[in-house]
This record gives structure tokens, sequence and C-alpha cells, in this order.
């Protein structure tokens, strides 16, 4: 019971790695705001009953959007203590050159990705402040520090985050925010698993660039962002987490 009492709102809990954590969440205590761009009512129905979730359609490049899910955490369950940036586009982007990428769907992809975080942030931090104390915990990617090619619009949203984070922790250090991110590998989620540019042989090739030979899933996952955002991590700000079975070392 790592996070009794305390409120949560997961971006992109509709499913995957999102609807993962809420499920841990509430079994360590908390209870969780279920934020999806799709309709998450049925998928919180299956989480818990209506005094430990709240569902709520988000979409977090939308400003007005993101305001009102803040509003609905705060008039449901009085304060917000954690907002974990999970929302993305990720699973449904083909691998393709960068020259080949439309300039809408590297618009989409920076203002669901990049934008998104900035806009919940700034959404919660108000209430966080005060209540002198919260946790952000924001999603990047080992593509970052590899340097992926053939999706260059995802990278280079991640790795905004990655600069996000660092910034941001310095910035709300004095208000007694923590700001840190998870760094996840390739995760076999639903939608990744049917993304018809993920070949079995790509697949095979993920899991042998790994010290851990295996595939990772989001139950891989959602122990470190309990701990990262729990009272066990009250001196850590700042830091990028790598959860990928050993892909990348930095």
């Amino acid at each position: 019971m790592r996070l009794k009492d305390k409120v949560a709102i997961i971006t992109g809990a509709g499913g995957g790695v999102g609807l993962a954590m809420a499920i841990r969440y509430v079994a360590e205590g908390a209870k969780v705001v279920i934020a999806d761009i799709n309709d998450p009512q049925a998928v919180a129905a299956t989480v818990a009953g209506e005094d430990r979730v709240l569902p709520i359609i988000t979409d977090v490049a939308d400003e007005n959007s993101v305001a009102r899910m803040a509003d609905a955490a705060l008039e449901r369950f009085g304060r917000i203590d954690i907002l974990v940036n999970n929302a993305a586009i990720s699973s449904t982007l083909p691998l393709q050159p960068f020259d080949k990428i439309k300039v809408a769907d590297w618009r989409r992809v920076m203002d669901v990705n990049a934008m998104g975080t900035f806009l919940c942030s700034r959404a919660v931090v108000g209430q966080m402040r005060k209540q002198k104390s919260g946790r952000i915990l924001n999603f990047i990617s080992g593509t970052v520090y590899r340097g992926s090619p053939f999706n260059l619009h995802y990278v280079s949203s991640k790795g905004a985050i990655l600069s996000l984070t660092r910034a941001l922790a310095n910035e709300l250090g004095g208000d007694n925010i923590l700001v840190n991110a998870i760094s996840p590998g390739f995760t076999l989620t639903k939608g990744m698993a049917e993304n018809p540019s993920y070949s079995p042989e790509f697949l095979k090739m993920i899991v042998a660039s790994r010290a851990l030979k295996r595939e990772e899933y989001a139950a891989d996952i959602v122990g470190t962002a309990v701990f990262l955002v729990s009272e066990d991590a009250n001196f850590i700000t700042g830091q990028i987490v790598s959860v990928d079975g050993g892909a990348t070392f930095h």
C-alpha cells in the first residue's frame, strides 16, 4: 500500500502500459483518474469501483480537455498527488524514412507526446504547489539514446520530454514537486504486436540487443512506476530510469 490515499492521474490509461499502471496503483492504495482519448468508462469498471477510479475522455494535446481532466480529478477526489504522462502516439506509427513523414503527422506526434506532457504538467502544478508536494512521472524511450532511425518524429518527441523532465525538476524542486521519467524498451503491447512494421525478425533483433533475452511487457514497467511516485523515492528528481532489460547503458 505504498500509495495509500494518494490521487493519481494517468493519461493514456485505457490500455497497454497505462492500464497496467492504473491497476497496480489502485492495488497500492491510490485513487486513480483513468484518462484516455477513447472513452475509458468500460475499462475503468474492470479496475475498481467509482469510489476508487474516475474515467474521463481526455485529449492531452487539447488545452481545454486537459483542464477539464484536472478539474474533474479535484472535484471527485479533492487533491492531485501524482501525474503520470503516459499518453503517446507510438504503436500506430509505421517505420519510414524521415523525408516521407508528412508535416501533419509530425505535428500530431509532437502535439500529443511533447505538448501533451507540457499541458498536463501545467494543469496539475497549481494544486501540487498548494499541497506543497507532488510527483510527475514522464515517459521517454530508449530510442532517444540509440538514435533509432525511421521513426524521427517519435524519437524527437521523446527527446523533448527527456529535456523537459530535467528542466522541470529544477524548476519545481523548491515546491517539493519531484519530476522523473521512465525510459522503457520496446514493450510488446497489443498495439505494438499489431503494427505491421514490426515483423517477427524485427522483434527477435530487439530481444537479441538486450542483456535480458526476452520480450518486455507492461508488467515489467509498473513496479518502477510505483517506486518513482512513492515516498521511497522522495529524494530522487530529474532522473531518467531505463527499464529495458539492459538494452541501453547511460
